[in-house]
């Protein structure tokens, strides 16, 4: 119940739009494209999904500013590796299940979970249409209720607060037991970096875990030296589409250039072979 309170003192609201989100959501993009290559439909699975659309223009927002070193500056520059992720996100700035929903075929599902009343209840008014179901639950317990789909296809997205101890565990034990239930999935996993040493034990879990097919893609606006601050964030993927890793490198090269700041580097790797 403790962990549960914690992480719902959370509100995006604050981070919305920086450049930890505009990395997140023009790779799930990417992921999303891949997916609707084949007509077959398929579930995605929204695991901590948040409100689903932000105001930059509230005081939140506007009492850390993040947004404006994030999608602000991506709006100044307009670089074109960007473009399909700046279409996306033009107005009221969508959060991921915003953008999954407005991308749904017929046919394709979207199961996004919030485990905050109010922001679930948010949520609900904020995202809707066919193929669309909002749950008030805890996301992790989400992958034992919804996996495997009745479409044998998924996405699983699972983008956790970070705000509480031990979640780089809890994402990893998360990972692993999902991919036990739903082996051809595609799960994707936001994580921060702040330094290295909590990145180096969830990549370590993962390599020492039954799981195959295992990428780490990684934006860092910063060198991470300083454990007080986001200086970067990466996406680990398993199962990654075919050409996933190529078609990431410019996505990659435009944040390092427009949002980076001396240091800034990026990274593409496999910890686990298929």
């Amino acid at each position: 119940m403790q962990a549960a309170l914690a992480a719902m003192n959370y509100r995006h609201i604050y981070h919305a739009g920086n450049f930890a989100d505009c990395m997140k959501h023009a790779l799930l993009l990417r992921l999303i494209a891949a997916m609707q290559r084949k007509a077959a439909p398929y579930l995605t699975l929204d695991t901590h999904a948040g409100i689903g659309r932000y105001d930059l223009a509230q005081v939140e927002a506007e009492k850390t500013g993040e947004w404006r070193a994030g999608i602000g500056r991506l709006r100044e520059v307009r670089p074109a590796a960007l473009a399909e992720y700046l279409a996306a996100v033009e107005g009221l700035y969508p959060g991921s299940p915003a953008l999954i929903a407005a991308r749904l075929r017929a046919g394709d599902r979207l199961v996004a979970c919030e485990l905050h009343p109010e922001d679930a209840r948010a949520l609900r008014g904020n995202i809707s249409g066919p193929g669309v179901a909002v749950h008030e639950r805890d996301g992790y317990a989400a992958l034992k209720a919804f996996l495997p789909p009745p479409e044998r296809r998924g996405l699983v997205l699972i983008d956790p607060p970070f705000e509480k101890g031990g979640e780089f565990e809890d994402v990893a034990a998360a990972l692993v037991g999902g991919w036990q239930k739903f082996r051809s999935g595609v799960f994707a996993a936001w994580y921060p970096v702040k330094h290295r040493a909590p990145v180096r034990g969830f990549f370590e879990t993962l390599r020492l875990s039954p799981v195959r097919d295992v990428v780490a893609v990684e934006f860092l606006r910063r060198p991470a030296l300083d454990p007080l601050r986001l200086n970067g964030c990466g996406l680990l993927v398993i199962n990654p589409p075919y050409g996933f890793e190529a078609e990431v490198v410019p996505v990659l090269e435009a944040l390092v250039q427009v949002l980076g700041e001396p240091g800034a580097a990026w990274q593409v790797e496999r910890l686990v072979d298929e």
